[in-house]
């Protein structure tokens, strides 16, 4: 019998069964609460405004909580621990949302829960990261698993919520965090990640500097403010269009089963195309998205098709956002770099995108549609002129 190869020794050493199990119930979690959170709300008697400003701290605190949470772990002889703290946190905040509370109660625990949910990914994307070692074009191979997580609960939840109501949905969340706090200790950093050691290795601070990563976060941040009205009111619009809480399964289902597809394949897309060009296409494809959610929303067959890019501006955008971080940020910086994306991204993006999709929505869901395809086309020409025209090795 022949010898395993070295390549396939360092594979087998991956621990994919147990990250795969965290980013699973992490985004089976994030499939129960993004597409039906502000539907939860509603029934609680919130309107658009107040909806607008809670679903918003789900972004505020990414401003904070990434590079908080990232800090505290590489300065903590065990890091392991800020991990399972956050999780832990995340389970028991959430908890008090079984009580009945006013739009205070609520604007409280939402701070809470969405502060300790919004730490623990990035550190665990570095854990990731940490096993993965120069092999990082399979980190699509381990995420993909978080894609499956979300589709699976997105149609089962539709259905149940149809069934005995939206105001079950926290008790039918509280098994998937349960869940998350089991896999945080079932997980842990591979050996210390080394420093990069290169003729181009120089501080973090110096690095953000650059034109190309400048433009990179940039791009991103646009991306993150064109989701605002898809993540804090897209269900709501299709509502308002007469669908039913099975067709909104069905409508977030479409999307996340083609972006399997993408993750799966990322390491032989990454083998072909820079991370760059992947980056400005999945922009591209965003503008088209949204364009096409705003002009019909009430052509099944378009809302479908539309819904099917979401493998390319999230499954194929995200994969190759993993990739540049650790073409910007090698070795020890990566777990910095992937709290200031975050932060900036999904943090600062997240709040202007969903505080503008709240004050777009009064002219109209498609009104709010129509700005997020303009943000995206905007950051796939940062993207193609700072990543691709000027891309260099």
């Amino acid at each position: 019998m022949a010898e395993a190869g070295p390549q396939a020794i360092a594979d087998a050493r991956v621990p994919m069964v147990r990250l795969s199990s965290f980013y699973f119930a992490y985004y089976a979690a994030l499939g129960a609460f993004t597409p039906y959170w502000s539907l939860y709300l509603k029934s609680r008697g919130m309107e658009v405004a107040a909806i607008s400003v809670l679903m918003s701290l789900w972004y505020a605190t990414r401003i904070v909580a990434p590079s908080t949470w990232t800090t505290l772990a590489s300065r903590s002889p065990h890091p392991i621990r800020w991990l399972r703290l956050g999780c832990l946190l995340t389970l028991a905040s959430f908890a008090v949302f079984l009580l009945p509370l006013d739009f205070t109660g609520l604007f409280a625990v939402m701070c809470a829960f969405c502060f300790a949910y919004n730490a623990v990914m990035p550190q665990f994307e570095s854990i990731t990261m940490s096993h993965l070692g120069a092999r990082s074009d399979r980190y699509g191979h381990i995420r993909v698993w978080g894609s499956i997580g979300f589709i699976a609960v997105v149609s089962l939840f539709g259905v149940l919520l149809d069934r005995f109501g939206v105001s079950t949905l926290p008790w039918l969340m509280l098994p998937l965090l349960a869940g998350l706090l089991a896999s945080s200790f079932a997980n842990n950093y591979a050996h210390p990640v080394e420093e990069a050691h290169d003729e181009n290795h120089v501080g973090f601070r110096a690095r953000l500097k650059r034109p190309q990563v400048i433009a990179f976060f940039v791009a991103a941040f646009l991306a993150q403010v064109s989701f605002g009205p898809y993540y804090t009111f897209f269900s709501i619009y299709l509502t308002e269009h007469h669908y039913s809480a099975t067709m909104l399964g069905v409508f977030w289902t479409v999307g996340v089963l083609v972006e399997i597809g993408v993750f799966f394949l990322s390491s032989r897309i990454f083998r072909r195309w820079d991370a760059g060009k992947v980056l400005m296409f999945a922009l591209l494809s965003a503008a088209l998205r949204w364009w096409a959610t705003a002009l019909w929303p009430d052509n099944i067959p378009v809302m479908v098709l539309a819904q099917l890019t979401h493998a390319l501006n999230f499954g194929a955008f995200f994969a190759a956002v993993m990739q540049l971080l650790v073409r910007f940020f090698p070795g020890r910086m990566n777990g910095h770099g992937q709290g200031v994306f975050y932060g900036l991204s999904s943090g600062v993006g997240g709040v202007v995108g969903a505080l503008t999709a709240g004050q777009l929505w009064h002219f109209g869901g498609n009104v709010a549609f129509l700005a997020a395809g303009c943000f995206a086309l905007l950051a796939a020409f940062i993207a193609w002129y700072w990543l691709v025209r000027n891309h260099t090795t």
